[in-house]
């Protein structure tokens, strides 16, 4: 299974996602979001943007 992103709803009634590896595991939360399709947003935002990310090591 390829990993997914889940939008969510805070209590407060932002909303946010977060984006699960294959495993399950939660890598990612993104920042709170007014509407929905802002969130949506954010979502296609890394989608577009992630796969050439540079990795940069400060350590």
């Amino acid at each position: 299974m390829a990993g997914k992103f889940v939008i969510d709803r805070a209590k407060k009634g932002e909303f946010y996602f977060n984006l699960h590896a294959s495993n399950g595991e939660r890598i990612l939360t993104s920042e709170m979001y007014k509407a929905k399709g802002s969130a949506e947003n954010g979502i296609e935002s890394v989608k577009h943007n992630a796969p050439d990310a540079a990795v940069v090591d400060n350590s």
